[in-house]
């Protein structure tokens, strides 16, 4: 994606079914979970490299005896950073005692990190400061160990106003207006309350306070908490928590919008944002590794005993399609196949656009998340071409000599590596007219490889913003003198913005929307911007039920082409000697491709919950009234 493009997080949990003395004598080391827990949250990295946090559990430690840890980043390399400052410290420790080298028990004992429930995080500051106190794990911290709530997630809600009035009703006083804190204060709130009754219950029994402990851990149950705190979500999110006591969770929105996967033996449970984590990490078949089912928590009690239990109606499944395009890795066997098809379904509007002329076109990509896409392009052009020299061949009868039909089956598609990101260049000065020279040269060209009659095509995973098309790609493409630079968009046009975790929360940002109001300015039509903006204030009093997505009608006056064509123009100048043309992928195959993953909001404004609504609204009103604030 040549637009940098945050994606919120990464999760990663691990739970360690054996005791540590079985990983000690099996593989070597009773920091295996560690370990592992490490492996998986570089293989997330891609997720988030704004900040990355880890916290660990031990399970039936004594009194006195310190049984949670963590550790968070904000360092340029966060998670090298948690693993240097946690390795530095098992290592002093057992250069401090030796006696430890070799005893798991004392390890247990005595050196942080070392536990049975582990959970991880790698995180993109999507808004607010990227201070480490907005890091996950969120700690809520209880001298009972049941009440002790460790919280991490890759989520962002859209009613976080609502929440916070909740939990002031219910006479709490929360330290933060995020949706972070909002939530673990609510599922904080029924835990306790959960606590509270056990203990009143066991009390009843004729337990003491000390007999009632490994109780209440036995008797509290998870689903219930999460099904009252859940009750008014709306977002999408994958959600990881544990118990002080070792009860652990992680639960998914239910309209699957933010992914979560799991996998189980008899050594260990584990669950990730992304399946070939845990494919890659654990060694294991594609098969064995279960994505969790939307509304559905995976729930593993401190026993080890593992449960999916429904927790919130299902609603209709609409998977983000973004992470197929492109934050997911492409190493998933599913994307792989998905991503190729998103380049092989292109291809038709691409040979429309060099008019069949595939001798006098190179073919490339950019960046290198669109590689995968970019294969599916070329083998849908070598299949153009294998039929075209069929037919002219046949055409030619007997009549071609041995050369020229030598010459027709030579023709290959024309493949060269035309852009290459300078990975050491920052744009440091942030004053326009400085900045915009500096923006031109985080790419460089391969020169010597375009002629003056070549068509250069060049697929991109994704256009939001346009911005870095505009001021470093095409300006670099036109360098190499091409007769015409056909940028292609594996993703179709980005219309509206995203609120369950993606960096997108300003219309205004959004070239295809910048390109709408063009288009309204061209044909006399820009009054229904206040048209639109009145129709959205109207609604500003009314549920999220009951709003309508009006800024739909900001673009129902024209067609995917002539908003396609006006973008062409928008990301195009006079400096530009090359004719430019932007070519995006349809909606609909966009879904042939992802048909597991239909959920296209940010290109239809079909927002799969209510509060999707309300926020698109909010952004238009925040965009016409010149409000610079997020929409959520």
């Amino acid at each position: 994606m040549s637009d940098a493009l945050k994606h919120e997080c990464g999760i990663a949990l691990i739970r360690l079914l054996k005791p540590l003395e079985y990983y000690k004598e099996k593989y070597g080391t009773a920091f295996y979970g560690v370990n592992k827990m490490y492996l998986m949250m570089e293989k997330q990295h891609n997720r988030g490299q704004d900040g990355a946090g880890f916290a660990s559990i031990k399970l039936d430690t004594k009194p006195g005896e310190r049984y949670i840890s963590r550790v968070r980043s904000i360092a340029q390399q966060p998670i090298q950073d948690i693993f240097g400052q946690i390795n530095e410290r098992i290592n002093q420790e057992i250069l401090d005692h030796p006696e430890y080298k070799n005893d798991v028990a004392l390890q247990k004992k005595n050196i942080p990190y070392i536990g049975e429930v582990l959970l991880g995080h790698v995180r993109y500051g999507t808004f607010g400061k990227n201070s480490v106190e907005s890091v996950h794990p969120f700690l809520r911290q209880n001298n009972w160990t049941h009440r002790n709530l460790i919280l991490a997630g890759n989520f962002n809600m859209t009613n976080v106003k609502e929440l916070f009035a909740n939990l002031v009703e219910l006479g709490q006083h929360p330290k933060e207006y995020t949706d972070t804190i909002t939530i673990m204060e609510k599922i904080g709130h029924f835990l306790d309350d959960a606590v509270s009754k056990i203990y009143k219950d066991l009390k009843k029994e004729g337990y003491s306070k000390m007999e009632s402990s490994p109780l209440i851990a036995e008797r509290i149950k998870v689903a219930k908490i999460l099904k009252r705190s859940s009750k008014n979500w709306d977002g999408g999110y994958a959600m990881a928590g544990m118990l002080g006591h070792g009860d652990s969770f992680v639960l998914r929105d239910p309209a699957g919008i933010r992914p979560a996967y799991y996998y189980k033996d008899d050594e260990v449970v584990v669950v990730a944002s992304e399946r070939p984590v845990i494919q890659t990490v654990f060694n294991v078949e594609y098969d064995n590794v279960k994505e969790l089912p939307p509304g559905n928590a995976i729930i593993i009690k401190k026993s080890g005993e593992t449960n999916i239990k429904q927790i919130i109606e299902p609603l209709e499944r609409k998977a983000c399609s973004f992470e197929r395009i492109y934050f997911s890795r492409g190493s998933d066997a599913e994307i792989y196949q998905e991503r190729k098809q998103l380049g092989k379904l292109l291809m038709p509007k691409v040979l429309e656009a060099i008019e069949g002329d595939t001798k006098n076109s190179v073919f490339s990509y950019i960046p290198n998340t669109a590689e995968t896409s970019f294969f599916g392009m070329i083998e849908s052009v070598e299949d153009h071409l294998n039929e075209q020299k069929t037919k002219t061949i046949l055409s030619g009868q007997r009549n071609l000599s041995a050369e020229k039909v030598t010459e027709i089956l030579s023709e290959r598609p024309r493949i060269e590596k035309i852009a290459i990101k300078d990975v050491k260049l920052r744009t440091f000065i942030t004053e326009d007219s400085s900045r915009d020279d500096l923006v031109a040269h985080v790419y460089d060209v391969t020169y010597g490889v375009i002629k003056p009659t070549d068509n250069l095509v060049i697929i991109d995973d994704s256009i939001v913003r346009g911005t870095t098309l505009k001021k470093s790609i095409i300006k670099m493409m036109d360098r190499l003198k091409a007769k015409k630079i056909i940028v292609v968009s594996s993703a179709p046009q980005i219309r509206y913005p995203d609120c369950y975790g993606i960096d997108m929360a300003r219309l205004e940002d959004l070239v295809a929307f910048r390109a709408a109001l063009s288009l309204l300015k061209d044909n006399n039509k820009y009054s229904l911007v206040e048209d639109v903006y009145k129709k959205c204030k109207a609604q500003t009093h009314l549920d999220d039920s009951e709003v309508t997505n009006f800024v739909k009608e900001i673009y129902d006056l024209f067609t995917d082409e002539q908003i396609s064509d006006k973008i062409s123009e928008l990301l195009s100048d006079d400096s530009v000697n090359a004719e430019v043309k932007i070519i995006f992928q349809t909606v609909e195959n966009l879904n042939k491709a992802c048909p597991k993953n239909l959920g296209d909001w940010y290109f239809t404004g079909n927002y799969p919950t209510a509060g999707g609504n309300r926020v698109v609204n909010r952004a238009f009103i925040n965009f016409y009234e010149g409000n610079k604030e997020r929409a959520y």
